[in-house]
């Protein structure tokens, strides 16, 4: 057996989902409605989101059956293989073990599908004909375009402006599966129409784009939102993740010391830690690291407060680590992971002290991504590099740990960023704290 290369059967898929908020009966603080400031209900979610998704997001069971026409397509490519990076160790001169999850495998090319299969299926059962949603990098917006052509639906993305432009191939890909692309602010939306003739080079964010998707999507009777982060359905469909690397690490004779996974919304860092947080409850010594960008430290200098999840405050207010709904990321940050909020779950799992943070610097981790390409032979996106720095860093302390990262997604469609941090065009940009207080000012004020 190839314990360098763990390789589950198809047979070995998860057939259930495993909710993490289980392990915390009633403790996780409810989404609040933004006009009445109470609890949401169901009923307060039905004009966005299939009754099918709202009742996941509020399950309190452990377990939630996956369907088989959600298990056939997942089959496509999943599981994904668990890998030792035996080079990069080498690189590093480490006595570490280093293992990552290879989720860049998916047809669009990192963990994102994950999610955009179950949301498209749920979709679809309701009798949506449309779906809209957002994206920074992409990879969200073309994970969705392939869910729903793959069903038989429309798709309208709403991209970040500023990627829009970096990222052409990123597009290319959600319009060779039937999406619509605009970029964001757009004159789509009376929201983007108001923001451009504001400012008509405004470059755009992710909660600006969330505002363009859920006012298209709530103002079309046959069209729904979906959201590929953030939200706990959406960690819920990602516990694939976790379930199948803890099937491999225990194939491999392995308790992991670190686990590490990059966080912009959080999704595919919980994913990827959810299965071991009980574990973790039950006393076993295990590090949970959660690392962002410097140039967006919501987790790391965002405070803990109800806030929206989009500028317009269309949303409803989560409890979450936040920069504030009005954010914008600076321009020359290049790495991925601009949202100005935290997942819900993972701020509840740090306020804990079960998930630590920590952020990177932009030059810095696109250094790792090239020396985990150089070494690995997969280029990495941007934003699963910032896992990889902090794992190269635990390695270099040459305490023997196994370190698992989670490698969300490859960097094929990111090589305009790759190259200007190789013409040295990317400079470094850390957030000041006081523009973090900042976000203080701005969020709602919640009893």
């Amino acid at each position: 057996m190839d314990k360098e290369r763990i390789i589950l059967s198809k047979s070995e898929t998860p057939q259930k989902w495993y909710n993490v908020m289980a392990e915390f009966p009633g403790e996780l603080p409810p989404p609040i409605h933004p006009g009445t400031k109470k609890p949401l209900g169901p009923a307060d979610l039905a004009p966005i989101f299939p009754m099918d998704l709202i009742m996941q997001e509020m399950t309190p069971d452990k377990w939630v059956e996956i369907p088989d026409d959600v298990l056939d397509v997942l089959k496509i490519w999943r599981p994904t293989p668990l890998v030792r990076a035996v080079h990069l160790e080498k690189a590093l001169k480490t006595n570490a073990r280093i293992y990552y999850k290879n989720e860049s495998i998916s047809p669009a090319g990192s963990h994102k599908l994950n999610t955009a299969i179950a949301q498209a299926y749920y979709n679809k059962k309701a009798g949506v004909k449309r779906i809209c949603t957002e994206t920074g990098a992409g990879q969200w917006g073309s994970s969705l375009a392939f869910a729903c052509q793959h069903f038989g639906m429309k798709c309208t993305v709403y991209m970040v402006k500023v990627s829009y432009f970096q990222k052409p191939y990123r597009k290319s890909l959600m319009r060779v599966w039937d999406a619509e692309v605009f970029a964001s602010p757009s004159k789509n939306t009376s929201y983007g129409r108001k923001i451009l003739a504001q400012d008509p080079d405004n470059q755009g964010s992710l909660g600006l784009a969330i505002s363009e998707a859920v006012e298209d999507a709530a103002s079309h009777d046959d069209a729904k939102y979906s959201l590929g982060s953030v939200l706990n359905h959406v960690i819920l469909h990602q516990s694939v993740i976790s379930l199948e690397t803890k099937k491999q690490l225990e194939i491999a004779g392995e308790k992991p010391d670190v686990l590490i996974g990059c966080v912009g919304g959080g999704t595919n860092f919980a994913g990827f830690v959810s299965a071991f947080v009980p574990d973790k409850l039950k006393g076993q010594n295990i590090r949970m690291i959660a690392v962002e960008p410097a140039a967006c430290p919501t987790l790391t200098k965002g405070p803990y407060e109800y806030d929206f999840g989009d500028t317009a405050q269309l949303t409803p207010m989560l409890k979450m680590y936040t920069l504030g709904h009005d954010f914008m990321p600076p321009g020359i940050h290049a790495g991925g992971l601009r949202y100005h909020g935290m997942s819900p779950i993972v701020s509840f799992l740090v306020k804990k002290g079960l998930v630590e943070a920590q952020s990177t610097l932009q030059k810095a981790t696109f250094e790792a991504g090239i020396l985990f390409s150089k070494t690995e032979g997969i280029l990495p996106a941007p934003e699963s590099a910032h896992a990889i720095k902090v794992a190269i860093d635990e390695a270099k302390k040459n305490k023997g740990n196994c370190i698992v990262f989670n490698l969300s997604g490859h960097g094929h469609f990111d090589l305009t960023s790759y190259d200007n941090f190789l013409d040295g065009k990317l400079e470094d940009f850390e957030y000041p704290e006081e523009l973090a207080k900042q976000a203080l000012k701005n969020v709602p004020k919640v009893e």
